[in-house]
């Protein structure tokens, strides 16, 4: 479906604000919260604290994750007469790591403008602090308060050469750089606490040289990991088994002969050739 944004008819406006410090907020982000028509809000107190501070007088509609279902027709009926919907969170971005999702979702099912403003959000700053790759990344948010879904998630993420990027919780951030050693390592990571704010703060290090310190460790929290940097060793592998490693995982034959060929340095012609002489001789 192709969309233009900025028509003359009603729309769903998702506005960033602040982490901390009120000063990030846009001009336009300004602009839009006066001009909307009512504003849907994680939190009524939260949202009035932020209008009372840029001196706005806005209706407020609660929208946090148990009420945006609630909602949504009533959004679509507004934004269908005409008005103009803002959507804000306590903090940051709406829908990274914050509701907002499901009546984004719904409003461009029901073919009417979806805006996101740029604004302030922790893990941009997060990442380029940290002293880690800056990209490829990966975005993942918070990981299962669960002990046992945390580790099986951390399990999954373990191959990915990329940075990751996680939300996390002061009273579970020892828990989850724990299960971070036993399961990826004692990779390089930077711990930053408080972005924006008076106490900002980074802490770089290996894990094991971070877990000491936690207990004394407050605030909203942010946790950039290294990716795996070591390549896998598949030199007991005959190339047959190693496509073949492929194929179980539900690869085509094309893609598991060209992931074979980049592991091993070698031409794709060769590990095709190798391949089928294999195939051929069982």
């Amino acid at each position: 479906m192709r969309q233009k944004s900025y028509e003359e008819k009603g729309c769903l406006y998702l506005i960033p604000t602040p982490i901390g410090n009120m000063e990030d907020i846009t001009l336009r982000a300004i602009k839009t919260l006066e001009e909307v028509d009512f504003l849907l809000c994680e939190d009524t107190r939260v949202a009035s604290e932020l209008l009372y501070h840029f001196h706005i007088k806005k209706r407020l509609i609660r929208s946090d994750e148990h009420h945006e279902e609630a909602i949504k027709e009533m959004v679509v009926q507004s934004i269908a007469e005409g008005s103009r919907v803002g959507l804000i969170t306590d903090r940051g971005t709406p829908i990274i790591s914050d509701p907002g999702y499901r009546i984004a979702e719904y409003v461009i099912a029901c073919g009417y403008a979806v805006i996101s403003l740029p604004g302030p959000t922790a893990f941009v700053p997060a990442l380029t602090m940290s002293g880690l790759a800056p990209s490829p990344f990966v975005f993942y948010g918070f990981l299962n308060h669960k002990g046992a879904k945390r580790r099986k998630e951390l399990a999954k993420l373990k191959n990915i050469a990329y940075t990751m990027i996680f939300y996390e919780a002061p009273h579970r951030i020892q828990e989850t750089l724990e299960d971070m050693l036993a399961i990826l390592g004692n990779r390089r990571v930077a711990l930053c606490r408080e972005i924006s704010k008076r106490y900002e703060e980074v802490i770089r290090g290996l894990i094991s040289e971070i877990l000491p310190l936690l207990p004394e460790l407050k605030g909203e929290m942010v946790l950039v990991v290294e990716g795996n940097s070591q390549e896998e060793d598949f030199s007991d592998l005959s190339i047959l088994e190693h496509i073949q490693l492929y194929l179980d995982d539900g690869m085509s034959e094309k893609d598991a002969i060209k992931k074979v060929a980049t592991e091993r340095h070698l031409s794709k012609s060769v590990v095709y050739k190798e391949y089928h002489v294999g195939k051929g001789s069982k």
